[in-house]
């Protein structure tokens, strides 16, 4: 632990300089300092280890997989904020529209619907994919914030084409839709809607820049 802690604080003084880069799709030797290497080699491994692990929205920490947060509703199942108190009866009308003679404008459910079933999806034990990173980065010390957009925000920016194992790769404007974790030879670690696994390296909707964490 003490030398784990060690490369950690190692790791926050220095400044260190890629003297070489290797493509996204490369399996080329990157130069990094050896003990720099030891740490991306943890942070891969937990990373990996967590394969077959359930997708779950907000879920997963610096621990391991967990449970959605009750303050995190999922998107796919969330009922809209007060939905639930409307009478029965309510429509949903635009901006500028009349509602018919004897029928309750607002945001609301057809006649006889009630509240929504709990969702199931609230028991499942997993990570959504800002999670993942969040827990395998924690293995050596360091904190990300918990959405893949504030995590597109820290860490030196490199193109694709500079891509190392450990690098976060974004989708999304700004890295908001998706991250996962860069592993080399073509491959990532991602959170999918299957659970964790390593795919081939998508170019689809990613972002211009992908953040380094570790150098």
């Amino acid at each position: 632990m003490n030398r784990i802690w060690a490369l950690v604080i190692g790791l926050i003084v220095s400044v260190a300089t890629v003297l070489a880069s290797a493509g996204i799709a490369s399996a080329e030797p990157y130069p990094r300092p050896a003990n720099h290497q030891q740490l991306i080699d943890v942070v891969i491994k937990r990373a990996v280890s967590q394969q077959g692990v359930p997708f779950t929205y907000g879920g997963g920490d610096s621990s391991g997989p967990t449970r959605r947060p009750a303050s995190v509703p999922d998107p796919a199942t969330a009922t809209p904020l007060g939905l639930e108190q409307l009478p029965a009866g309510a429509v949903s009308t635009a901006p500028g529209v009349t509602a018919a003679p004897g029928v309750t404008p607002g945001l609301g459910v057809a006649p006889g619907l009630g509240v929504p079933a709990p969702d199931p999806s609230a028991d499942v034990v997993g990570f959504d994919a800002s999670g993942l990173m969040v827990y395998s980065f924690a293995g050596v010390g360091l904190k990300l914030p918990r959405s893949s957009g504030e995590q597109y925000k820290v860490g030196w920016k490199v193109t694709p084409d500079q891509a190392l194992p450990g690098d976060l790769i974004f989708y999304g404007p700004d890295g908001t839709q998706s991250v996962a974790l860069f592993i080399g030879n073509g491959q990532m670690v991602e959170t999918a809607d299957t659970g964790v696994k390593v795919s081939p390296v998508r170019t689809n909707g990613m972002a211009p820049y992908l953040s380094r964490l570790i150098a």
